[in-house]
Parts: C-alpha cells; sequence; structure tokens
C-alpha cells in the first residue's frame, strides 16, 4: 500500500487563514488508505480552536463524516474511570493506597500462583494505585475459562476467584480486569451504578451529551463505521459484525430494548446483552465525539475545572497524570498513572509529560500541558499497521503543535 508522504510543517505556515492547517492532514490520511473517515479537535483550555472531519462515516454508503459523528472510543474509557475515581479521592473516600479488599472482600486471602504452580500470599495484598495502573497481577480478560456477564459486581467477583499471576506492583501488564475493578469500586463507595455515577457526576455537569455505552437511534445515525484491510491490502472495506444474525435474535437478546442495528453492525450483535442489562465496561464501553471529548480534555487541561464548575483538585489531576508504577517500567516511550497513559518521549509531538489515552480502533486524546493544547483524534479502524499509526498520529498532533502550541508560538 503506497503511504502519503509527510506533509511538511513548513506547509501548514503558508496556508490561508480561512483554511485549517490540519485540513491537509486529514485528507491525506483518507487518500493514502489509512483512515475511512476522520475528526480531529485541538483546543485550548478556554476553547476549542479547530475542529475538523475528513472523508466518509461509511464507506458503503459514502456518507460524508461530520463533526459530530459518534464512535466507539474504546480503552479511552479508562482514562474517563481514572478521572470518576480521583474525585472520590478528592472526597476522601478512598486513597490510592488502600488496598481493594477494603471495599471488595471477596479479594480478602488471594494468592499469588508461582511459577511452579504453587500458591503463596502475597508481599502486600492488591492496591486501589495497582488496579488503576496496570500493575495489580489480576487475571487477564482473555483468561480461558473467565466468562464475563453484563453485571459488574459478578464479573470482579469472578476476578477475585483466580491467583495473582505476579506479586503486586511488581510487573506492568495492560489489564482490562484491573479498571474494571476500580469501576466496581466506584460502585461501592458511592452507591450508585457505575454508569449512573458517570452520567450524574461526569457527563451530564459536563455537557457530554453523546458519551454513552448505549448510542441510541438518533445517535446511531451518526455513528463512524469501522473499517479493515481489503483482501489485497490495497484499500478499505467496511466491516459488518451482525451479517449472519436475525433481527428476532437481536430482540431476543435485547430483551425488548431497541438496539440501532448500526451498532450491532459495527459492535457485533451481542452488544445487545448490554441493551438489555444496561451494562457498561468501564475498561473500554464507551462511544462518544470529538466535542465531548475535548470537553473532557480541557476541564484536565485547565486543572481541573471548566466554565466555573471544578471536577477535581489540581492535586487530583497532577496524580492521575504522573507517574504511578513506581520503578516498574512500562516502555520506553510511555509510562502509567490512574487511567492515563504519560509521554515519555515528544517523537509524535505532544511534550513530554502529556498525558492520554488511546483506544483499540485508534481512537487518542492527549492532554499537552506544557503546548496549552488538548489533542483528540477519532477514526475506526481495524489492523491498522503501525508505520500507518506513525504517520496518523505522528502528523496530526505535529500539525497541532506546530500551529497552535504555546510553546511554538512563543519561539524566537
Amino acid at each position: 500500500m503506497k503511504i502519503p508522504a509527510f506533509i511538511s510543517l513548513l506547509a501548514f505556515a503558508t496556508l490561508s487563514h480561512a483554511e485549517s492547517p490540519l485540513r491537509p492532514v486529514l485528507q491525506s490520511l483518507v487518500d493514502g488508505h489509512i483512515a475511512p473517515g476522520v475528526v480531529t479537535l485541538v483546543a485550548s483550555k478556554d476553547k476549542v480552536l479547530d475542529l475538523e472531519a475528513a472523508g466518509c462515516a461509511s464507506l458503503i454508503n459514502k456518507t460524508p463524516m461530520r463533526k459530530d459523528a459518534v464512535f466507539w472510543i474504546a480503552s479511552m474509557s479508562k482514562s474517563l474511570t481514572g478521572a470518576a475515581l480521583m474525585m472520590l479521592v478528592d472526597e476522601g473516600k478512598v486513597s490510592l493506597d488502600d488496598p481493594v479488599e477494603k471495599f471488595l472482600p471477596e479479594f480478602k486471602g488471594q494468592q499469588v500462583k508461582a511459577a511452579d504452580g504453587s500458591l503463596h500470599p502475597p508481599k502486600h495484598p492488591i492496591t486501589v494505585r495497582e488496579v488503576m495502573c496496570h500493575t495489580s497481577g489480576l487475571v487477564l480478560a482473555n483468561e480461558k475459562g473467565l466468562k464475563q456477564t453484563q453485571s459488574l459486581q459478578e464479573n470482579v467477583g469472578l476476578y477475585a476467584r483466580y491467583p495473582l499471576r505476579q506479586e503486586p506492583g511488581t510487573k506492568y501488564e495492560y489489564n482490562n480486569c484491573g479498571i474494571n475493578t476500580g469501576g466496581r469500586i466506584i460502585e461501592v463507595i458511592s452507591g450508585m451504578g457505575y454508569s449512573d455515577f458517570m452520567q450524574k457526576r461526569l457527563f451530564d455537569p459536563l455537557s457530554m451529551k453523546d458519551t454513552t455505552f448505549w448510542p441510541n437511534k438518533e445517535q446511531a445515525s451518526r455513528l463512524a463505521h469501522t473499517a479493515r484491510f481489503t483482501a489485497d491490502k490495497k484499500g478499505l472495506e467496511e466491516i459488518k459484525q451482525d451479517k449472519d444474525v436475525e433481527q428476532r435474535i437481536i430482540d431476543k437478546w435485547s430483551e425488548g430494548v431497541h438496539v440501532p442495528r448500526a451498532i450491532t453492525a459495527d459492535m457485533g450483535a451481542g452488544i445487545a446483552f448490554n441493551y438489555a442489562k444496561h451494562y457498561g465496561e468501564p475498561a473500554g464501553g464507551f462511544f462518544s465525539t470529538a466535542s465531548d471529548v475535548g470537553t473532557f480534555c480541557r476541564m484536565l487541561l485547565s486543572g481541573g475545572s471548566l466554565n466555573g464548575t471544578r471536577f477535581l483538585s489540581e492535586h487530583a489531576v497532577k496524580q492521575l497524570s504522573s507517574i504511578q508504577t513506581g520503578d516498574t517500567p512500562v516502555s520506553p516511550d510511555s509510562a502509567y498513572g490512574v487511567g492515563f497513559s504519560i509521554k515519555l518521549k515528544d517523537d509524535e509531538g505532544p511534550s513530554v509529560g502529556s498525558f492520554g489515552h488511546r483506544g483499540a480502533r485508534r481512537t487518542a486524546m492527549w492532554i499537552d500541558p506544557k503546548n496549552g493544547l488538548a489533542m483528540v483524534i477519532l477514526v475506526e479502524r481495524f489492523d491498522m499497521t503501525g508505520e500507518e499509526q506513525k504517520i496518523m498520529y505522528g502528523g496530526f498532533m505535529k500539525a497541532a503543535v506546530a500551529a497552535f502550541g504555546k510553546a511554538e508560538k512563543n519561539r524566537p
């Protein structure tokens, strides 16, 4: 597949003020078959600086991408969960150093499984910090025999029955079960269902009106559909993951709750069970828009407040966006905080110390305090190569920093 040439930053400076400096980057991603369609947002703490869309929301229908398109943001949900948990830390209801078993007694007596198969008590019980930064040693979501349900309480109870994979705090291992456990702690402390807490404490006050686990009919009409390589890897085609499932089966699984067919086509018919039980996974279930994600990022960029309302203390924002894994390495490029990845290199554009998250289908958000920017890129794409990712993330974020970054504008 032909990869488009990297657009030089010099070209951005010569564009007219009427045209977004990001538009050529986005169009190059579409023309080069890296993205079927894309929406990007760049904001300062005070306002949205740029909101752009290019390509198609549906390759089958040739539907133009809208700026308010709805995307499955997958693991970006972890950051929403991390922020919600830190609200409770601010209120003194939980500490990151608390043992998980303080809130979830089913974890008492959990053992570590050694390499020889023997079991022994851990040197310390897993902590809230460890489940939120992927160093707990909990069972992984892909463990054979781990059959999860549409109940967060039941699922987390299952995790507690498995031995730890290693001593807590000794190894970074990306782990949805850990973040889900953090979500369950939110439920126990708040006395509310996880999704209800998120809606009442975060989404409604921030006016994140399109952030949900269960898109309705209108939101589904704005869905950005996922694409993957064609068989010859020369182009992209839209996926359809419910083509062998009859409507009556979906209706049965959803227990009569309406599930838009666009959602089952994109996510698989199994999502009907989530609609039926009103279930959402803290580690990776939310749908959202660039504007909603941008609002969340602006709140963090502003130190935890937005439009006169404080959501998090500045100390809480500093905690969630700083390294929580201690001496345990994550990767040469990144570290991990409380539900947030932290950049250790500026090779993609955002400064060292910028924090955010990516999603499984290549959505991403980054908060860059040094440059005074929040950057969001939403794409729905399977099987994107590493080289394509470098072009997409680097192309967008370097262009955003060059055009709007505070550090760049102050440079003599």
